[in-house]
């Protein structure tokens, strides 16, 4: 059961990751041609964005989250390592949406929206890709560097972290 989840989390993972850095790509290429200007090309160009973040990209996202989230629970793998891949993950889900509000703008704007450059997605999200492999297949420790975090920063309301999640 164990080994599904996995496949189907890498599977999910490799379609959104792929959607990730050609969406932005397929916007920027495709909307600087003539084409666009007119009613069918400018049709073409909403069908193919649209569809492909709603339909492809975005069900992707959801199935590799929901399956990551039930390996988490089901290898028990709450450690520092984890956490950080959490928050590259949680970046990435922001550029996931920002491209939707990209889509959507540029959809509406019939022309009138200026698509950013591709480097503005592409880097963040390659970045946040790069990080997402190195935690997970690094595992690094940690623990130096929550050491070093303010007490505030490691302690929630002043509650000792659980012995189960403390690093230390």
């Amino acid at each position: 059961m164990i080994a599904l989840l996995k496949a189907v989390h890498i599977i999910g993972l490799s379609i959104w990751m792929a959607g990730l850095l050609t969406l932005p790509i397929v916007m920027q290429i495709y909307g600087r041609r003539a084409e666009i200007q007119t009613q069918p090309g400018f049709d073409e160009f909403r069908w193919l964005t649209h569809y492909s973040y709603t339909r492809v990209v975005t069900p992707a996202a959801i199935v590799a989250i929901s399956t990551g989230t039930a390996l988490i629970f089901a290898h028990h793998v709450l450690t520092v390592w984890m956490l950080a891949k959490l928050l590259a993950v949680s970046g990435l889900v922001l550029m996931h949406a920002w491209l939707g509000h990209v889509i959507v703008e540029a959809g509406e704007g019939r022309g009138n929206y200026k698509i950013p450059p591709v480097s503005v997605a592409l880097i963040p999200t390659l970045a946040l890709m790069i990080a997402v492999l190195w935690l997970v297949l690094a595992k690094p420790d940690l623990a130096g560097l929550v050491a070093s975090l303010p007490d505030i920063l490691r302690e929630p309301r002043g509650n000792a972290i659980p012995a189960r999640f403390d690093p230390l």
